[in-house]
Order: structure tokens, then C-alpha cells, then sequence
């Protein structure tokens, strides 16, 4: 349930051509849907402009299929599943065939998208990976982004072992409204880009990328958390979807009625 499809069922029952009884079954699970072993929120939608986010990665297949199923069925189409092996998703698409249903191999990501997103952003968000190690999560970021109605653009392999790869692309740097950064190993990028371009929001996102003293991207969270340069905004461990999700909020241009 969106804003247009709330307000085109209270014309109907406002006009008489829906009984308010039929426009009560449409209501009934709103704004919960109720499954065995899950609760679907189908009001994120029209609180927020974007459905209900599934982390799929730890989830049996019997339970994606029920959650998949319930919300192709009342959510117009519009699924998005994360942290999703490309094999698995496959699979799923299979048994929940749609036509707008796509499987994002780089992102392991699993979208159902009925219609183009609405163009939301006031101008790009950048998405720099420092390593090609890392793009899965920055990919995971990107798309989050763009799904949120923004123009991406990326740019990967440009960690500090190689500054001056990064510094071949000032003129994306410069030209971007918000810029992800997603790191690994001791997770120094952001603070460069930071010290470069410290007049817009930066989303420093680390990855479990890195030997055994990364312990698991621990090193390069608090690397970011601890960076000199002002005004950086770090996620947790590999979530390139939060990064995504805070970078197109960000970016919007103007707020939510």
C-alpha cells in the first residue's frame, strides 16, 4: 500500500464506487501482514516512500518463499532481498517469477521493481570503493541508492595504496552531492576523501576485507570512527544498504509531506 493506491481507494469509497466493506478487505493487514514466521510491515511504504527491505541471506528458503509470495502479492511488485547468493536468488526468481523481478549478481541482491524509480535526488551520489574486494558492498549501496530514485555513479579500485588513482577522478569528486566510501584493510580512504572534500556528507562504510588483524572489518570501523577529518558518517561492517539508504535521504530534494 503506497500514498496513490490509499488515495485511490478513498475515492472510490468517497464516490460510492467501493463499498466500504470491500475497502475494509483491502485494509484488513494494514499495516501488518502476518505470516507463521514472519511480520511484514506493508505500511513502510507509505511512511517512508520505500517497501520493507528483506534480509535474506540468513533465511531458509521456505521462509523467503512465504515472504516473497505475501509481498508480490500485496505490495504491487515491489520486493527488494539483500545479502542474497546469486545461485539462491536464481532459484527464487524461478519459483516467483515476475516480469519486473532481476537478479543483481554484484550487489547479491534480488529486486522486484513494478515501475522506474521517481527521480528524488538533487544531483549524484558518488560510490567509491577502495578495493575490487569490496565492490559487492558498494554495489550493494549503489543499487540501494538508485532504487531510491537517485543517479549513481561509481568508481572502484581506487584505494590509498594507490592514491593517485583517486585523484584522476577529482572532477566526480567535486561534482557529487554525497559520497559513499567503502573500505577494507585499515579503512583510510574515507579520511583522504574527507581531507579532500569536506563541504558535502561522506558515508564511510567498512568491509570485513583484510588479513587476520582486520579482524573481520573491526579495523577498519575503527579506523573510520576515529578519522581526523570532519564531518564523516560511518555504517556497521559490510552494510552497504544502510550506506545507500542514508546517502539517498541526504540527497533528496526536499522532504517527504
Amino acid at each position: 500500500m503506497d500514498e496513490t493506491a490509499l488515495r485511490s481507494l478513498l475515492a472510490q469509497v468517497a464516490t460510492g464506487a467501493l463499498p466500504v466493506d470491500n475497502a475494509l478487505t483491502q485494509l484488513r493487514e494494514f499495516p501488518v501482514v502476518e505470516l507463521e514466521e514472519a511480520s511484514l510491515d506493508s505500511h513502510r511504504r507509505l511512511r517512508v516512500g520505500f517497501p520493507e527491505v528483506v534480509l535474506a541471506g540468513p533465511k531458509s528458503d521456505a521462509q523467503l518463499d512465504a515472504i516473497v509470495s505475501a509481498l508480490l502479492e500485496r505490495d504491487g511488485g515491489d520486493v527488494v532481498l539483500t545479502r542474497l547468493e546469486p545461485e539462491r536468488a536464481t532459484r527464487l526468481l524461478e519459483r516467483h517469477p515476475h516480469p519486473s523481478g532481476r537478479v543483481h549478481r554484484a550487489a547479491q541482491m534480488l529486486v522486484y521493481h513494478r515501475s522506474p524509480p521517481v527521480p528524488r535526488g538533487r544531483g549524484p551520489i558518488l560510490v567509491l570503493a577502495a578495493g575490487t574486494s569490496d565492490i559487492p558492498v558498494a554495489e550493494e549501496a549503489a543499487l540501494t541508492a538508485e532504487l531510491m530514485g537517485n543517479e549513481v555513479r561509481r568508481i572502484f579500485d581506487v584505494g590509498v595504496a594507490g592514491i593517485h588513482r583517486l585523484l584522476r577522478h577529482r572532477a566526480a569528486l567535486r561534482e557529487a552531492r554525497v559520497i559513499v566510501v567503502v573500505a577494507g584493510m585499515e579503512g583510510a580512504l574515507p579520511s583522504v576523501v574527507g581531507g579532500l572534500l569536506g563541504d558535502r556528507p561522506i558515508i564511510a562504510v567498512p568491509t570485513s576485507v583484510g588479513y587476520g588483524a582486520a579482524f573481520g572489518g573491526l579495523s577498519a570501523l575503527l579506523g573510520m570512527l576515529n578519522s581526523c577529518a570532519a564531518g564523516i558518517t560511518v555504517v556497521n561492517i559490510d552494510n552497504g544498504f544502510g550506506a545507500g539508504y542514508a546517502a539517498a535521504l541526504m540527497n533528496r530534494a526536499e522532504a517527504p509531506s
